[in-house]
Parts: C-alpha cells; sequence; structure tokens
C-alpha cells in the first residue's frame, strides 16, 4: 500500500495526486496532530520523571546511544576521513602504547602527513583529550567510536543535571530532550572523531558546577568542576582560556571562597599538558601545535600541494579561512579582518539551534536584560564567540564547551514565551521534536529514493551523507590480501590536498600496513630496504576509482 501511495512524487503520476511538499507537510502535521491530542497523558509522567534527577539521567544517557544503534544497518560505524580525524585516531594509537609520543622514524620524508609531526618525535599535533577518548572507546568495545558514543551518552546526561542548576526539573528535562535531538544521532559530533561531544560534556560539568559551588562548596561538585576542567584544557586548551575567564566572572561575588577553588580545578590539566608538551615538543611550554606551526607554516595543509590551488577552486569557508590564516601570519590582522571573520561565522551558530528556536532567542534577551544569572550566560557565549574568533580557523566543535549554554538559551526562551502563552511555547518545542522525527525517520528507513532525495535538503546534519566509499572500497581490496604491506601513495599533480592517504600507526614496523608517499623508484627503495618481508603495492587514488596494484 505504501509502495502504491509513495510510487511517484509527481502529482500527475501518484495515485492519490501528492507532490513532494505535500508529503512533508503531512510528515509534519500528522505528529503535531498527535502530539497535542496526547500531551494531556504525557504531560503528567514528563512532570513525574523531572523530578527525579537519577531516573532521567539514565535515560538521557541511554537514549542517544539506542537511537543511533538502531541506525547501523543503513549508517554503519563511522570510517575516519577528515586529517584532524586521523590526528586524533594517532593520539589514541599512541596512548594504548602507553606514549605521550613516538620515536622519530628513519626516512620521515616518505611519511609526512597532516598534522602529525615527524621530528623531534612522530607524534600528533593534538591534545589527548579526545585520543584519550577514542583510547578508552577501543580498550573497552574494540573500536574508538565507542568512546564518542560514552561522550554522547555523558552529555545528554549532565546537560539536563547542569539545567537543573539554572532552570525548573520540566525545563530541564525538556532541555535534555533538546540536547539529544540536536546533536545527538544526526549529529556531526556523534558521526566523526573530530571532537565536539567530550567538550560539550566538560561545559556541562563547568556550568552546572559553578552555581552550585556559588551556592555552597560541597566535595561533589567541586570535583565536576575540576573534572570538566581538566577535560577541557585537554580537548580544546586555547578555547580555556575564555571558559577560565567566564568562571572567574562568576565566581567573583565569592572570590575569597571560590576562586583558589577555581585555581586548583585548572592545575590537573595544566600539569598533564605540561608533560604532554615536554614528551612531544621537547619543551614545557611549547605546544605541539605551536611547533607544526613553525615546522610547516601557516595554513599547514597547503604545503603539502604539489601545485598550489587555485583561490576559485576553494570553498566559501576555505577562501575565507585561507584569507584569515594568511594575515595572521604575515602580520596583517586588522580590526576589519576580525569582523568580516565574525560576521561569516554568524551563519554556524544554526549548527547550535533548530529553526523554530529563533523565535526564543528575542525572549532570552528579554529574561537576559532583567536577569542577572542570564545575562552572564550571554556574556558568557558572547566572551567565547569574540575569543575564538581570534583564531583564523574555525569548527563548530571549538564552541562544544558553549553546546549547553546554548540549549539554556533555548529553554529560558521558551519559559519566557510560556509565562505568556504556553500554547506558543510548546508549539515551538513540537515542532523542534518533529524536525528530529522527520529527519530519524528518513534516516531510519534506509537509502531509497525517498531518503537519498530528502537528505540533500538536510541541514548541519551528517550522518555518513559523505561516508568515504573510496576508502572503503581499498580497504577491503587491501583485506583479501594476506601478510604485511607496504603502500607507497602516488598523487596527480593537481591533487586535492585534503584527500590525504599517508595515515599509519603509532608503530608502523609492528602494523599490517605502512602507508608511505611515492617519492619515485630510487628513493623508494630506500624504504623498501627497511621493510624487506613487505609485499609492497602503489595506491593511484586521485583516478575515478582508486587503483591498487602491485608495486
Amino acid at each position: 500500500m505504501l509502495d502504491w501511495i509513495f510510487s511517484s512524487f509527481d502529482p500527475v503520476k501518484n495515485p492519490i495526486g501528492f507532490g513532494a511538499a505535500d508529503f512533508i507537510e503531512i510528515a509534519v502535521a500528522l505528529p503535531l496532530l498527535l502530539l497535542v491530542i496526547f500531551w494531556r497523558h504525557i504531560e503528567p509522567l514528563a512532570r513525574r520523571l523531572s523530578a527525579n534527577i537519577r531516573w532521567s539521567m539514565i535515560g538521557l544517557a541511554i537514549a542517544p546511544v539506542v537511537l543511533r544503534l538502531l541506525l547501523l544497518a543503513h549508517h554503519p560505524i563511522p570510517k575516519p576521513d577528515i586529517y584532524d580525524e586521523f590526528g586524533h585516531l594517532f593520539v589514541a594509537d599512541t596512548l594504548r602504547h602507553f606514549r605521550l609520543a613516538n620515536p622519530p622514524l628513519a626516512l620521515h620524508q616518505f611519511f609526512e602527513t597532516f598534522f602529525i609531526l615527524q621530528t623531534p618525535t612522530f607524534s600528533s599535533i593534538y591534545p589527548i583529550g579526545q585520543g584519550a577518548l577514542l583510547a578508552i572507546g577501543r580498550a573497552i568495545a574494540g573500536t574508538p567510536w565507542a568512546g564518542v558514543l560514552l561522550a554522547s551518552a555523558a552529555f545528554g546526561s549532565l546537560c539536563y543535571w547542569m539545567l537543573r542548576a539554572w532552570t525548573s526539573p520540566g525545563w530541564a528535562l525538556l532541555g535534555g530532550v533538546l540536547a539529544i535531538a540536536e546533536f545527538g544521532p544526526l549529529n556531526p559530533w556523534m558521526n566523526t572523531y573530530w571532537g565536539g561531544m567530550l567538550a560539550a560534556a566538560a561545559g556541562c560539568m563547568v556550568f552546572g558546577a559553578l552555581p552550585r559551588l556559588a551556592k555552597k562548596t560541597t566535595r561533589r561538585n567541586a570535583v565536576l568542576l575540576c573534572a570538566g576542567m581538566t577535560v577541557h584544557l585537554l580537548t580544546r586548551p586555547y578555547e580555556s582560556i575564555f571558559l577560565i575567564l567566564a568562571a572567574a566572572l562568576f565566581f567573583l561575588p565569592t572570590w575569597k571562597r571560590t576562586l583558589p577553588l577555581l585555581a586548583l580545578a585548572i592545575l590537573p590539566g595544566a600539569i598533564v599538558t605540561l608533560a604532554h608538551n615536554k614528551s612531544v615538543t621537547g619543551q614545557f611550554t611549547k605546544l605541539p601545535y605551536q611547533l607544526s606551526q613553525e615546522q610547516y607554516g601557516v595554513p599547514a595543509a597547503l604545503t603539502f600541494q604539489a601545485e598550489p590551488v587555485p583561490h576559485s577552486e576553494l570553498t566559501p569557508q576555505q577562501q575565507m579561512e585561507y584569507k584569515s590564516q594568511m594575515s595572521f601570519k604575515e602580520g596583517k590582522e586588522t580590526l576589519l579582518t576580525y569582523l568580516l571573520r565574525l560576521e561569516y561565522r554568524v551563519r554556524y551558530y544554526r549548527f547550535f539551534f533548530f529553526a523554530p528556536l529563533y523565535l526564543a532567542l528575542p525572549a532570552f534577551l528579554f529574561a537576559a536584560a532583567r536577569s542577572p544569572r542570564y545575562a552572564f550566560v550571554a556574556m558568557t557565549l558572547a566572551l567565547l564567540a569574540l575569543g575564538t574568533n581570534f583564531f583564523p580557523a574555525f569548527q563548530v566543535h571549538y564552541l562544544g564547551a558553549a553546546a549547553c549554554l546554548f540549549v539554556l538559551v533555548s529553554v529560558a526562551g521558551l519559559e519566557q514565551i510560556a509565562l505568556f502563552s504556553p500554547e506558543s511555547a510548546r508549539l515551538l518545542a513540537f515542532l523542534c521534536l518533529i524536525h528530529f522525527g522527520f529527519w530519524y525517520a528518513i534516516h531510519l528507513s534506509g537509502e531509497g529514493d525517498v531518503a537519498l532525495a530528502a537528505i540533500r535538503y538536510e541541514s548541519w546534519d551528517n550522518i555518513n551523507h559523505r561516508n568515504p566509499e573510496r576508502r572503503i572500497l581499498v580497504e577491503h581490496q587491501l583485506e583479501e590480501i594476506p601478510g604485511q604491506l607496504l603502500v607507497f601513495v602516488r598523487y596527480t599533480p593537481r591533487h586535492i590536498f585534503q584527500d590525504e592517504w599517508v595515515y599509519n600507526e603509532a608503530s608502523p614496523a609492528e602494523a599490517r600496513i605502512v602507508w608511505a608517499r611515492d617519492l619515485g623508484p630510487e628513493e623508494n627503495s630506500k624504504l623498501r630496504a627497511i621493510y624487506p618481508n613487505r609485499q609492497t603495492l602503489l595506491l593511484e587514488p586521485d583516478a575515478r576509482t582508486p587503483v591498487l596494484s602491485p608495486y
């Protein structure tokens, strides 16, 4: 019956005369109608659940994981595709060997790749936070993605706990549900290895502990503040500067009692960071990222191009980041550059809000003008936005710690609207849940014509939309070849620099596959002499279908 109805989206050819827009309207109207009808039965249950902290936190921890696992049939465990992901996975593999850094490799010119230092140590340029999470996931379940799922569970649960310190239990539960809908199974943070979820969970601990500690110092809240600060320092050290500033400002009225506590909370993360710096760069005060900039320049990625990339071939975001990074490198940073960059990044804040929640923003600003607590939230978001804008590159996970504050903004705005019109606030919340339900159903349905046509118009979600089929193809071919392998990667002069293939494990000699850049027969023979017992292959990834052949 359904196949007959959905046989065509052309109104003339469809048996009931519906077009694509008609189906979308029905998909929105039907669940909205059901929610309105059954809300009087749902609301009492939601109120009782919101008052029970333990069961609310357990439910919000389990929900995102279960929802994502239900999608595995059509959206399997994500494959890494971007060099940032491989950089964090390299940290995880290094930690798995119980090291903070790896000794340099012989003939390291073959192993040059993005964001991996070759000297003085063979190490990723990233801090260890995200890598540690991935290493834990691999140790527990055999896949680094399990660590991402753990962070997602922690974020859903901790976001509700954080909101309990700022608003009523009912609105806190709604915020926890919105957090899962926005940042859960359909979100890039849960479907890549870049990060985001861990910093978001850290932000929940910090912003949940602050108001509680301002009232009364307890051991549990002090530990949570310390844990949040430590995790964030080890995940996003630069953005931690502004997180610490925000916490210090919040503690000013009770500074004699609380500021020493903040200093102690920062100490563990600072000690681990210094130890990591020393292991990787040889200096306590030099971050691996700083050493990478000194060795490879800014932006580092473009240094691996055989030929310069024409500016016209870069995406708008890449063009903006390229201009920003070059002005930063050349010391030509101006107020105009800063303001243009700030204006350009406004569009990325849609990542943190469902579209209907934009209607709640004016209500939150109205509340912030009257409430010092909400004024602090607005000030903190402004501080993070202005602070991260000094850095020339930008990804949404840089603001991971603020995710819970964006949820608080949404909830507080809805709460203000509810004071004047409860039905209006309920309608906006329902629309957000329907938005998530619609797209979740699309992904759950599989990869048919309907899903593939609809996914083109999905905003800001990313659940294997660009799953690296080419990498999976090569991976399957390599699995069929027995023994240890040495794979030389040969790029064309017009190779796209983001499409890097030379990624190795922390101990390449122990790995089944060693990846190396093709430097020509004479140079390649030197590396083959180091790995004499490996079968040698050649990969040409720039062909329409990557070609893997005997060397």
